[in-house]
């Protein structure tokens, strides 16, 4: 039996703690999962795994051997294509996750791209809002927009996204337009949050360089990118997004700019992937190429001015 490849069955189990989510993304049966786990243990002749009815937990001596097996891995992937300077020799899985909006507007309209320069490699696209666990969840790469919490993975910044502060106009001949944010208080706000039930801090602004909030009254809250978009349209009311997400609609008077004086910061955007000595030579070439697709939509950030 082909011990890498035990050593990668391994090393998805200790990341997603589970047999059964380990399968799926590894696309094998749980059964051959299970079997593969069960022959490495009787290889190194040591127990990996404390399994219960409801959790998976390495071991001492499997916490051991998958740091040491990610370097490992990571370091065979490499020579896999250290001596191939072609594009299209770069082979294997790319799982990737990114926010829906730039995904649908800006990303998945470039992929073919990527697709035609790197033939033999598959790519797994996510698409959501919601902060995925980039280990856990066994991705290569993440977009991120907005702050970072994920301190045990590399955040490569790539920009920033500038913000606007949009209604439809139906909306704006039902309640006219708003000069000030203190006019806001007789406005809708549709109400965005990662997870429902979270509470919306309310309209946000710069006033110099302080940040402040303005409390507004909404009816509607949506955790989702296209939802906040549609209603807006649908002029339920106002809304602060990324202006590539509103270009188009923006143009078409579909909706308007409005407190041009009073923006939300600009969102960095970043991509995470996994702190490890080697970073497989895919996930550089994805990078790079997600990178290049971002530079004509994204700011620099301040540091890089």
């Amino acid at each position: 039996m082909n011990k890498l490849e035990l050593l990668r069955t391994f090393v998805r189990v200790c990341e997603v703690r589970s047999f059964t989510l380990a399968a799926e993304s590894l696309r094998l049966p749980r059964s051959t999962v299970s079997e593969q786990v069960r022959a490495l243990e009787k290889l190194l002749g040591t127990q990996l795994f404390n399994r219960t009815t409801r959790r998976v937990q390495a071991t001492q001596d499997g916490a051991l051997l998958y740091e040491r097996s990610k370097d490992l891995l990571s370091g065979m992937d490499e020579i896999e294509s250290l001596f191939s300077a072609d594009d299209a020799e770069l082979a294997g899985r790319l799982r990737i996750d990114l926010p829906t909006m730039m995904a649908r507007r800006v990303i998945i309209p470039a992929l073919p791209q990527f697709v035609q320069r790197f033939p033999r490699l598959e790519v797994e696209l996510s698409c959501t809002d919601r902060q995925v666990d980039l280990l856990r969840e066994g991705f290569d790469c993440v977009m991120r927009i907005g702050a970072l919490h994920d301190l045990d993975v590399v955040a490569r910044p790539v920009g920033q996204l500038s913000m606007r502060n949009c209604a439809s106009p139906a909306y704006l001949a039902r309640y006219g337009v708003p000069q000030t944010p203190q006019e806001l208080a007789g406005h809708q706000l549709v109400h965005y949050v990662r997870n429902l039930g979270a509470r919306s801090a309310g309209f946000e602004y710069l006033q110099g360089d302080e940040l402040r909030y303005q409390a507004m009254a909404g009816v509607v809250t949506v955790n989702n990118a296209e939802a906040y978009s549609a209603a807006c349209l649908a002029g339920l009311g106002l809304i602060q997004v990324p202006a590539v997400g509103v270009a188009e609609h923006l143009q078409r008077g579909e909706l308007v700019s409005l407190l041009e004086d009073w923006q939300a910061p600009a969102m960095p955007v970043s991509l995470l992937y996994a702190r490890q000595r080697h970073v497989p030579r895919r996930v550089q070439a994805f990078m790079q190429w997600l990178a290049a697709v971002l530079a004509s939509q994204v700011d620099p950030a301040p540091s890089e001015r």
